[in-house]
């Protein structure tokens, strides 16, 4: 991964504008000054408590404690590291970066992905001309409106139409070489077309860049097998990595704190075009350990909705025990035998407010699949003994009592597990006690008016108790940013805006610290030094005086 320079990086941030990146994600408002105020892209909330400073282009919420710079709330919102934020922001506002020399090997693998992406971005918008351009191509487009699929929603999620022969020379003729297409996937071994005449779908990573296809079966005479078939596992494409979807549902993942799972990409575009945004497909298989770690930046709330045959019942058992496994609340959507989501698109939402969870669904499952009451019961015991009491274990027990018809007693004697699946509780901000908000505000006026930095530097590391706030004191006092501390920095900002700081009240909260660490001194201190000590609280309570 090359090194982006720092001037490069700094360049990015003077020339982004902070007031344009965050209303892309939530509705600001200017409150006073130059500062805005909206409601937190990052939870739900009625009432604004997200504060952004478009100066210092610094943001934070007082709700749920997010808070950083313009580079981290790219990376928050777009699910992107570091240098992807950059290269994002880079790219919006057309700011030509520059990178730290990389060894030979490096840079020819980094131009290498480069060129792969484009030729698979190519090739895309070579398909949906195909098939929005095409008269070969009405049956197709007859078949999406068929499916209830309209031509704006298609041409979102970027449809297409492979020609099944003559990409490959389209390609060269555009200067790629024939390694580049079969590393690509495009290209067999033998230089063909790897897609027959097929409808595309492009398989995009979570920043909307396409790393490969899935082409769905149009003809009886078709040369593969499958129904649906997937690019080659290659340099880009991994299915296992891929959550078809994702860069159009991720804003909405994240402002409503929950995904919805399916199994069909078709189901996904459905459900967008039905005004549910919320959704991926697994690419038709059991979430993997990759998905859900992409899908767990986002939020840990999930909602399952596979097939209800035996084969998407198993998907959805794999899926949700490594989701439950990973600290994800994980519940499952029923649907009528032999239907799918885009059968009904319209009414998914409200299936979700009859949603079972995690233990319900399991421990019916276990009961459904048993061939008489004792093994329904010592297969649903063994589910529910690795599991902490909660609301769903209680729901789970109902449930076994009445299906197995079974007394009080038996049930009193299924204990819940001590340290079993642990229950992931949504982030919240740390309460400040009054030692920790005193030197919270003393930072946030120093940050605030440079004049009182001179009066923080006179002070030591030892009147702050925090380590957090210490290194803060050291960074203001030297005048050199910690990209670790960002994040404090954004929310000291915002406290000083929220609480009216000035300069007067700046003074006399370093008065204040310095009240707190003499008292304390004062505490432990022998006779030799306790009339030193108390002549210095003298002077500081008489500075406190004159002020007030």
């Amino acid at each position: 991964m090359p090194r982006i320079k720092d001037s490069s990086v700094r360049d990015v941030v003077a020339a982004a504008d902070m007031v344009e990146v965050v209303s892309g994600r939530t509705q600001l408002r200017r409150a006073s000054g130059s500062r805005f105020t909206g409601r937190c892209p990052f939870h739900e909330e009625k009432t604004p408590s997200f504060s952004v400073n478009p100066v210092e282009k610094l943001y934070y919420c007082f709700g749920c404690g997010k808070g950083g710079d313009v580079i981290s709330f790219v990376r928050e919102t777009e699910n992107l590291d570091f240098v992807g934020a950059v290269e994002w922001l880079a790219e919006r506002f057309r700011v030509q970066i520059e990178v730290e020399e990389a060894s030979p090997r490096v840079e020819a693998e980094r131009r290498r992905r480069e060129r792969l992406y484009a030729v698979l971005d190519q090739t895309a918008t070579y398909f949906e001309r195909l098939l929005w351009d095409g008269g070969a191509a009405a049956p197709v487009r007859e078949y999406l409106a068929g499916r209830g699929l309209g031509e704006e929603v298609a041409k979102e999620f970027r449809l297409g139409l492979s020609p099944g022969k003559g990409l490959t020379d389209k390609a060269r003729e555009r200067g790629f070489t024939l390694d580049e297409l079969k590393s690509a996937g495009l290209v067999t071994t033998r230089g063909t077309d790897y897609f027959p005449r097929r409808l595309m779908f492009p398989l995009a990573d979570a920043r909307g860049r396409v790393v490969g296809f899935q082409a769905r079966k149009l003809a009886d005479d078709d040369p593969l097998k499958g129904k649906y078939v997937n690019s080659p596992e290659g340099d880009l494409f991994h299915k296992s990595a891929v959550l078809y979807g994702l860069h159009l549902a991720k804003t909405a993942i994240g402002k409503q704190d929950f995904a919805a799972v399916v199994e069909g990409n078709t189901d996904v575009i459905a459900l967008r075009q039905a005004g549910f945004e919320a959704v991926v497909a697994s690419m038709g298989t059991a979430l993997t350990e990759r998905q859900l770690r992409e899908l767990g930046r986002m939020t840990k709330n999930l909602y399952l909705c596979f097939d209800a045959d035996a084969a998407g019942q198993e998907a959805t058992l794999r899926g949700m025990e490594l989701a439950v496994g990973q600290g994800f609340e994980v519940k499952v959507v029923a649907l009528p035998q032999g239907q799918d989501p885009a059968d009904s698109p319209d009414g998914f939402a409200d299936r979700l407010l009859s949603a079972e969870s995690y233990l319900v669904y399991r421990v019916r499952l276990e009961i459904e699949r048993s061939a008489d009451r004792q093994e329904g019961f010592v297969r649903a015991r063994e589910v529910l003994a690795k599991a902490e009491d909660s609301p769903e274990r209680q729901e789970a027990l109902r449930l076994l009592a009445d299906r197995l018809d079974l007394p009080r007693e038996t049930l009193a004697g299924l204990a819940p597990a001590r340290g079993g699946w642990a229950r992931v509780s949504d982030e919240t901000p740390r309460l400040l006690d009054a030692g920790d908000r005193l030197e919270r505000d003393v930072l946030a006026a120093c940050l605030a008016y440079a004049s009182l930095v001179r009066g923080l530097a006179e002070l030591t590391p030892e009147h702050f108790d925090s380590d957090e706030n210490r290194r803060f004191r050291a960074m203001l006092v030297s005048a050199k940013d910690d990209p670790e501390l960002t994040a404090l920095k954004a929310e000291l900002d915002a406290r000083a805006a929220l609480e009216a700081l000035d300069e007067r009240t700046g003074t006399e909260l370093l008065l204040r610290l310095r009240e707190r660490k003499l008292k304390r001194d004062l505490a432990g201190a022998d006779l030799a030094r306790t009339t030193e000590l108390q002549a210095h609280l003298a002077k500081v309570r008489q500075a406190l005086a004159e002020l007030t």
